[in-house]
Order: C-alpha cells, then sequence, then structure tokens
C-alpha cells in the first residue's frame, strides 16, 4: 500500500482540526477565531506534534490576509478612498509614532539595548489586520466611524512596514552586518517602487478590465475564478518583488476595481478561498506560539504581554477620544488595535542576529502569538461585562434579535431615508420590525420610543428571525449598495413572496436593483431635489402652478430616460451616446416650449379655431 503524500496528510489534519474545534469554539461562544487559534495549538509541535513546519505554512496561509484587502479593496471606490487621506495619514501616524515611543521608552527603562528596545517597539506597535477586520466584519461595524478609523489606521501600518523594514539594516552591528546600501542602489529601489506601482494604477484603468470583460464572454465560470485568483496572485507577487506589502498591493488592486461592472462576481469567487486561507492563517498563528520560550520565561512573559497591550491601549483609547468617537464604540476598537499583528513576524524575522538576538526574537514572537490569542478571549469578556455599561445600562442596544417577529412590515435599515418612512407607517398604526447596525443609532432612536434591533441585515439568520418569511413588505433602506443588494438576492431567494421596496442611491444601483427584479425603487434624493428646483423657480418669479408643470415634466421624462438607458447601462459607450442623445432631445422640446410661451405672453389670447388677425 502507498504512503500517502505529505500535502494531503496535512489537508486531512487541516481541515479535520478545524471542523472539529471551530465549531466548539462557537458553541462555547468564544468565536471563529479563538477556534482556529486553539487548532492550531493542538496539532503544532507543542501539543499533538502534528505539523512542525510551521513557518512555510505561515508564510502560504498570509495570502488569505492578501485576499481578504483584495476583497476590502473592492467595497472602496477610488473617491472613497481618496476621502479617507486623512485618517489613513493623519491618525495611522499618530497611533504607530505614539505607541512605538511609549513602548521603546518602557524597553529603554527596563534595561534592554536601544537597538533591540527600537526594533520591538516598531514591531508591536503593529496590529493583527486579520483579526481586526474579521471582527469588524462579522460585527458589521465597518461602515460605523470606529470600523472606519480603525481601517485606515491598519492600512497606514501596512505602508509603515514599508520604511520599518527598511530601517532594519541600518541597525545592524558586527561583523556580518555588511555595507550600507549606497545612494545609486537606494534611488534604483525607489524608482523601480514606483514603476510597480504606477504599472498596477495604468494597468488597473487601462488592461484589467478589458482583460475580465474578454475572459468574462468566454462564458467559463472556471476560468473567470482562476482569472480572479491569478489576478491577485500576480500583483501580489510584482509587491513583494520590489520589497513592498502583498496584502498592500492587493487591496489597491481591488480599490481599482471598485467601479468595474465584475466587482461583485470577482467578490463571489474570491470569497471562500479568502475565508478557507484565513482560517488556515489563524491556525499557523496558533502552531507558531513557542511555548517552549514561554515555559523558560513566565514571568518576564506575563509582564510583557499584558504591559505592552495596556500601554498600546492606554494610547490607542486616548487617541479614540481626540478623534471623538462614540464612547460606545471606543473599547472594541482600542482592543482590536493594541493586539499585536502579522507584520511583527515579518518585522522580528527579517531584523535578523544583528538586530535582535535568537532568543530575543522568539521571545517577540512568541509575545504577539500570545496577544493575538488573548484579544478574542478578552472581546468575549467586553461583551459581557464592559460594553453593557458603556450602553448606559441598556445592553439591548448591542443585542442581536433573538425572537421570532410577525409584523407584516420589515425594514432594513434606519437611518435618515428609512426613519422618515417608519415614522410615516407608525401614524397609520402599523406595527414594524427594524434591524439596523449602527449601535449609537439604535441607543438613540430606544431612547425615542422606536423598536430597533440590532442586526446584520445580510444574514438569512436574522432575517428569518425577523419575520422576513410571513412579512408582506420588505424595505431595504440600508446605505451601503453592496449590503442592499445582498439583501434583495436573500430576499429574492428565500422570501420570494415578500413585495420588496428599495432605495436606490444613484442610477448605477437602480439598475441593479432593476436586474434584481425590484420594481419598486425610489432614488434617495430625486424627489426632494424636485421640490427644491420648484422652490428655485418660483424665487425666480415664475407662478407657482407653471414651476410645478415644469418639475412634474421633468421627472416624467427622467424616468422615461432612465428606462430607455436600461439596456444599455453595462455598455458604457452606448449609454453615453443615448444618455447625450435624450437630454439634447428634451432640452429642445423644453426650448420650442418657452418659445411658445413668450409667444402667447405677447399677444391677446384668442379662442381655438378665431382667427389671429386683429379684429377691425
Amino acid at each position: 500500500m502507498h504512503d500517502a503524500p505529505g500535502w494531503l496528510v496535512n489537508t486531512l489534519i487541516y481541515l479535520g482540526a478545524a471542523v472539529l474545534v471551530v465549531p466548539l469554539s462557537k458553541a462555547l461562544g468564544l468565536g471563529a477565531i479563538i477556534g482556529y487559534l486553539a487548532a492550531g495549538i493542538v496539532i503544532g509541535p507543542w501539543g499533538l506534534g502534528f505539523v512542525s513546519n510551521v513557518e512555510d505554512i505561515l508564510h502560504f496561509a498570509e495570502f488569505g490576509v492578501v485576499l481578504m484587502l483584495f476583497l476590502v479593496g473592492l467595497e472602496l471606490e477610488p473617491k472613497r478612498l481618496w476621502s479617507l487621506r486623512r485618517p489613513i495619514f493623519g491618525w495611522g501616524t499618530a497611533q504607530v509614532v505614539a505607541c512605538a515611543v511609549v513602548l521603546f521608552a518602557a524597553g529603554w527603562a527596563g534595561g534592554a539595548d536601544w537597538r533591540v528596545a527600537l526594533v520591538a517597539a516598531l514591531g508591536l506597535a503593529l496590529s493583527s489586520t486579520a483579526i481586526a477586520l474579521q471582527v469588524l466584519g462579522e460585527r458589521n461595524l465597518l461602515p460605523t466611524p470606529s470600523g472606519q478609523a480603525g481601517f485606515s489606521i491598519l492600512l497606514f501600518q501596512d505602508v509603515a512596514a514599508i520604511p520599518i523594514l527598511a530601517l532594519l539594516p541600518l541597525l545592524a552591528t558586527g561583523p556580518d552586518a555588511g555595507p550600507a546600501q549606497d545612494g545609486l542602489g537606494r534611488t534604483l529601489e525607489g524608482l523601480k517602487i514606483v514603476a510597480v506601482v504606477g504599472g498596477i494604477v495604468l494597468g488597473g484603468r487601462l488592461v484589467l478590465r478589458p482583460t475580465l470583460r474578454w475572459i468574462a464572454r468566454s462564458n467559463t465560470p472556471e476560468i473567470f475564478t482562476a482569472a480572479s485568483l491569478l489576478l491577485v496572485v500576480a500583483i501580489a507577487a510584482l509587491m513583494q518583488f520590489v520589497g513592498l506589502s502583498m496584502a498592500l498591493g492587493a487591496f489597491l488592486a481591488g480599490v481599482l476595481l471598485a467601479e468595474s461592472e465584475y466587482r461583485r462576481e470577482l467578490e463571489t469567487d474570491i470569497e471562500p478561498f479568502k475565508g478557507l486561507l484565513l482560517g488556515l492563517f489563524f491556525i499557523a498563528v496558533g502552531m507558531s506560539i513557542d511555548f517552549g520560550v514561554l515555559m523558560a520565561n513566565p514571568w518576564l512573559m506575563a509582564l510583557v504581554v499584558p504591559g505592552f497591550l495596556l500601554l498600546k491601549a492606554a494610547v490607542i483609547y486616548s487617541l479614540a477620544r481626540l478623534m471623538e468617537l462614540p464612547y460606545q464604540q471606543r473599547p472594541v476598537f482600542t482592543l482590536l488595535l493594541a493586539q499585536g499583528g502579522e507584520f511583527a513576524f515579518v518585522v522580528f524575522q527579517a531584523a535578523g542576529p544583528q538586530v535582535l538576538p535568537p532568543g530575543v526574537a522568539s521571545f517577540l514572537i512568541g509575545a504577539v502569538a500570545l496577544s493575538m490569542l488573548l484579544s478574542p478571549l478578552v472581546l468575549v469578556a467586553l461583551d459581557k461585562w464592559v460594553l453593557p455599561r458603556y450602553s448606559g445600562g441598556a445592553p439591548v442596544a448591542m443585542e442581536e434579535i433573538s425572537e421570532q417577529q410577525d409584523a407584516k412590515v420589515l425594514i432594513c435599515g434606519f437611518g435618515r431615508y428609512g426613519q422618515i418612512l417608519g415614522r410615516m407607517l407608525v401614524a397609520q398604526g402599523l406595527n414594524l420590525t427594524v434591524l439596523d447596525h449602527d449601535p449609537e443609532t439604535i441607543e438613540n432612536l430606544r431612547d425615542f420610543g422606536f423598536r430597533v434591533f440590532y442586526g446584520d441585515a445580510t444574514r438569512l439568520d436574522l432575517l428569518r428571525i425577523a419575520g422576513a418569511a410571513t412579512a408582506k413588505v420588505l424595505v431595504v433602506a440600508v446605505d451601503d449598495v453592496g449590503q442592499s443588494l445582498a439583501i434583495v438576492d436573500i430576499a429574492r431567494e428565500h422570501f420570494p413572496n415578500a413585495h420588496i421596496v428599495a432605495r436606490a442611491r444613484n442610477v448605477g444601483h437602480l439598475y441593479q436593483l432593476l436586474d434584481r427584479g425590484v420594481e419598486i425603487v425610489e432614488r434617495e434624493l430625486f424627489e426632494s431635489s424636485l421640490r427644491s428646483a420648484r422652490s428655485v423657480l418660483e424665487g425666480l418669479g415664475w407662478p407657482a402652478h407653471e414651476a410645478r408643470e415644469a418639475a412634474m415634466r421633468f421627472r416624467r421624462r427622467n424616468i422615461e430616460l432612465m428606462r430607455e438607458l436600461y439596456p444599455h447601462y453595462k455598455d458604457r459607450a452606448k449609454l453615453i451616446a443615448v444618455s447625450k442623445e435624450g437630454r439634447q432631445q428634451f432640452q429642445e422640446q423644453i426650448a420650442r416650449e418657452r418659445e411658445e410661451r413668450r409667444l402667447r405672453a405677447g399677444r391677446d389670447w384668442n379662442p381655438v379655431g378665431e382667427s389671429e388677425d386683429p379684429a377691425p
């Protein structure tokens, strides 16, 4: 009988550990991340010893972080990313620098060599992008102020890892340190980085979309999936070639494709791979915890891990107050950024013996891995004992809907749009079930007597509990376009009897809803903008009835034009041509009517059929 190949045995071990341990962890209320970490500890060198080559697995599994940041980039259009430039470089710089300074001061005061203290401080100042974004995504906190701030800081940390790694050779000492790179070499490296980043930006604009369009026309789904993975792998390889972060390159590629018509298809194809590789990454982190170092220096480890977590937490909580984040969101924001991160492994390993003695490097890597293990556990404690106090003694504001609802109207999203709609329905004596994901909004609305439940409306289980199966009308009023489409997709598949009324942020969103068979779609600012236009005309001296007639005529023509453009909205050239032609025709029609009104105003009114010549 032939022996099974090594990769098959390892795959069996990883999948078996995950399938057995993760559901158990979730059943105990500890979450999936703790389950993956525990599975890694069990099968790792310090557990049952099934796997010993941890470093190679960790490098491979880091690709899960790369895929995750690519998907995050797909949700951020370039304009939205540009709007985040200040928090990214402002608050991101403040977090990294402030944490590094405080940690360096503590290490130096503790007797460490200044080089060791500096490298340790720079590595420990970084946070786990994988864990933080996973938690923010699971709790649907990314759209919240703390989620946006946390994402901005994490993105800056990926950028900051580059100069930190470039600094390490300058700190090297001893005969093996090697000569410093000359000015010409550094210039060439910089030009190479600029060329690669510029190539990715230009390629994303000029090459990627036509290539994906060509592949999609082959009607071969598996090839489109392969092309999606090839895109991410190729960009990650390019970034690594020039010494940049693979995750940062994947994020940049995602942003460039955020406005593409293939965004949803890319997300669907890559999501399963991202989930599996992220799970493998957490397993590898669990395996990488060196309990030998922990047992050799238990008291020092017991001092260092809580010490650096508390110092970072103090700095980050102070930043959260300066950023004026809602106080209910500060504890989770602080914890997610206080833990160590996966890039610290890269920094400590790249430092080498000329900067960090091997024992010190192993100790610091163990401290980071242990902090990543402890953070999800602390998060569970926060949920049970701290967050209820932050909600003013009303923990229900943070609790998901748990009891079956039976209202005939279910509203998903209760921001400005949803609140106006909901208030009108309540005034008619109707019972509503409302889902929203913003804890601060929920708490404020409950103070005014609205019964709003906390929950992510893109989750099928929550929609079932909220009564989507028995509701007559499902109102999709969420602000995010991606979430809106996801809710509609779920409703179409699982609740076909529900009558969907949807809010559209823009015309592109409107067309995507029409693609899904939604018949009642309202553009959120369309009607109010028409009312304002009427007021402007009346302010210019138009009679009220003429202003109303002009607005209604424009409304009818605009709706007709949207319907005419709908078949062409995926063909940009045709869309622009038809749109320009329709606008030109409407403007010419209005000009003719304006001229007719002017002529009528210049002569007396004559009944139909009478001569236009003046009577003798």
